[in-house]
């Protein structure tokens, strides 16, 4: 079992509040628009990361995360990338690749908007965190948290931070 923590659009901001989560999870999962690298260097001073970067992310975070990133955990297949879009409406670039071979989770950012759903034409679960960060046109920053085990995503629940100052 595994207890996953989820931010994406940061946007250069870490704050202790995130960081509290950060410390109650065994992985974290960037999906994208990091900023500066002084966020995923905090982060994985504390726990296991795996991010992506995002449209935002200068040459820094491009040399040390990939645009994609594919792995199975636990016994799911997971696709995190920042610009995926949602169920009917995937970006061009992820839509096909998916109806190939879907994951049974797809992650995605970019939208500053909080979505979870199920894709039931490609039988996975779908995931956007909204933004952690405090630029945006997003009023409350949002995360992620779920727990993975033996195949199941389970325990999912929205942490909304502080209001973004």
């Amino acid at each position: 079992m595994k207890k996953i923590l989820l931010l994406s659009d940061t946007h250069s901001f870490i704050d202790d509040q995130i960081l509290k989560f950060v410390k109650q999870a065994d992985e974290v999962w960037h999906a994208g628009d990091i900023g500066d690298l002084k966020v995923t260097d905090t982060i994985k001073k504390l726990k296991p990361l795996r991010a992506v970067y995002g449209n935002i992310d200068g040459a820094d975070a491009r040399s040390e995360f990939p645009l994609d990133n594919k792995f199975d955990l636990e016994c799911v297949s997971v696709w995190i990338t920042h610009i995926g879009g949602y169920p009917n409406k995937y970006n061009p670039r992820v839509r096909e690749a998916l109806q190939k071979e879907s994951p049974k989770l797809f992650i995605c950012g970019h939208s500053h908007i909080l979505k979870v759903q199920f894709d039931k034409k490609l039988n996975l679960l779908h995931i956007n965190p909204g933004a952690a960060g405090n630029h945006g046109f997003h009023k409350v920053r949002t995360m992620v948290r779920f727990t993975i085990d033996k195949g199941e995503i389970k325990n999912l629940e929205v942490i909304e931070l502080a209001t973004r100052g």
